[in-house]
């Protein structure tokens, strides 16, 4: 049992000491190990002190009892067990101790009456054993007590010494201080400053950012003038469109009776500018319907239904429907710079497939490409003035739906075709919607009216309130 009893002591403070050890070398501080190291040390003084009279006890009458037996080895194990952790905490006294332990012969033979003690095997008392032991272990009290004062001047030092860091940084954190309240007022002003340039920053940024928005608007307007708005976007995203066959469409062509004689006797500017009205009056008229105007060439006009985006068999009647319009309003428009003289049109119309597709790069044109555009202007160029001619095909299509007048015409010699029987679009079943007669022209182009109707209220009230 007494072995056993050993084997977990020794492991036991084994554990101990190497916690201990760890402790030691994870926290940074002293002081505290040295107060504590102090009080051990003086509980192990005054430990060894009880136990030495206990001792002083046992060589004067030969034995100890019992009771007095079990306070000696209580009281030696504590004094022992405080000491060793004095030096635990405070390795430093280390090298004292063991000058106490290995130099001293006197400590040798304490330690062997101690021992002797221990056994408290019975002998004869002796007065001068006693004494000796007594005197032995007042020496060793002495030299412990020279240990403790040691310990209490590196307290002394240590204290001294954290004492005087306080006070260095106390110095520090008053200039550290001090030189924030120096510098705050200059960081303030600098802070506002730097917010008030930010603000105005700010504020330029969101007018750039409207004019910019505003100027996105009429570059957007304008694209979607030249290019169909579909075909306009995916170009913008892609940077490419590829070509697109469409099975059925309809297509239209006009073009001015006699637009080369006007144009011989009226100078360019006035040709110019009745060529914007007419255009403008023409692109009015087709905002209702679904349609695309593809190009004008010279006095020609070229819109297709259809397409780019497919509106199943609507195409020929909102052509059908459109040609009627923009035919009824030629008719009541006058020249800007001949009012005696009204306009007179020719037009006509074809339906069947083609292919569309972006042609160019630095001027992209949407494009349409097959015999349909061929026949389509061949039913323009052989018609008749104030007369809108349609082929068999558009015929059919429109008597479907029951809404349109025809006539026909007969067989007509159409240049790459041959004879082609065609038809005369006179007009549509039931009252036709009153309009308003158009006593002249106006040459301002409609996409830059269209434009600058468009203008953001907001980015005028701005405007003004900038000025």
């Amino acid at each position: 049992m007494t072995e056993a009893v050993e084997w977990y002591t020794n492991a036991n403070a084994a554990l101990l000491s190497h916690l201990t050890k760890e402790i030691k070398d994870t926290d940074s501080s002293t002081i505290w190990r040295y107060l504590v190291g102090f009080k051990n040390l003086l509980r192990s003084i005054e430990c060894k002190g009880i136990g030495s009279v206990l001792g002083i006890n046992y060589f004067a009458r030969g034995y100890l009892q019992p009771r007095a037996y079990e306070r000696y080895i209580a009281h030696m194990i504590l004094g022992r067990d405080l000491l060793d952790n004095t030096l635990n905490l405070v390795p430093s006294l280390i090298p004292l101790h063991k000058d106490i332990k290995e130099d001293s012969f006197e400590y040798q033979d304490l330690e062997k009456k101690n021992q002797q003690i221990v056994d408290n095997k019975h002998q004869d008392g002796s007065v001068t054993d006693a004494i000796e032991y007594f005197d032995q272990t007042a020496t060793f009290l002495d030299k412990l007590r020279a240990v403790q004062k040691q310990l209490r001047e590196d307290i002394r030092d240590g204290v001294t010494k954290s004492l005087t860091e306080a006070k260095r940084s106390e110095v520090v954190c008053a200039g550290i201080l001090i030189l924030v309240c120096v510098v705050s007022p200059i960081i303030i002003v600098l802070v506002r400053n730097a917010v008030n340039t930010i603000q105005v920053y700010a504020s330029n940024l969101a007018e750039k950012a409207r004019e910019l928005e505003y100027e996105k608007e009429l570059s957007d307007s304008l694209l979607y003038q030249m290019l169909p708005p579909s075909i306009a976007k995916q170009l913008k995203q892609t940077q490419q469109v590829p070509a697109e066959f469409f099975a059925s469409v309809t297509v239209y062509f006009s073009d001015i009776v006699g637009f080369t004689a006007i144009a011989a006797v009226s100078t360019p500017y006035q040709v110019i500018s009745f060529l914007n009205s007419v255009y403008k009056l023409f692109d009015e008229k087709i905002e209702c319907y679904d349609v695309y105007k593809i190009e004008t060439i010279g006095d020609s006009y070229m819109v297709a239904s259809g397409l780019p985006v497919r509106n199943g068999n609507k195409h020929a009647t909102e052509i059908a429907s459109m040609a009627l319009e923009l035919l009824e309003a030629t008719s009541m428009c006058r020249l800007p710079h001949r009012p005696d003289q009204t306009l007179c049109m020719r037009s006509g119309i074809h339906m069947g497939p083609c292919v569309a597709g972006i042609v160019g790069s630095k001027m992209p044109r949407y494009c349409l490409f097959g015999d349909t555009i061929n026949t389509a202007s061949r039913m323009e160029s052989t018609g008749e003035p104030m007369k809108i001619q349609i082929s068999d095909d558009v015929k059919r299509a429109l008597d479907k739906t029951g809404l349109f007048l025809t006539a026909p015409r007969g067989v007509v010699d159409v240049k790459g075709k041959g004879e082609m029987s065609t038809h005369w679009l006179e007009g549509r079943i039931g009252p036709s919607p009153e309009r308003q007669p158009t006593s002249s022209l106006d040459c301002t182009p409609s996409f830059l009216a269209r434009i600058h109707s468009q203008r953001s209220p907001r980015y005028h009230t701005d405007k003004q309130r900038k000025h």
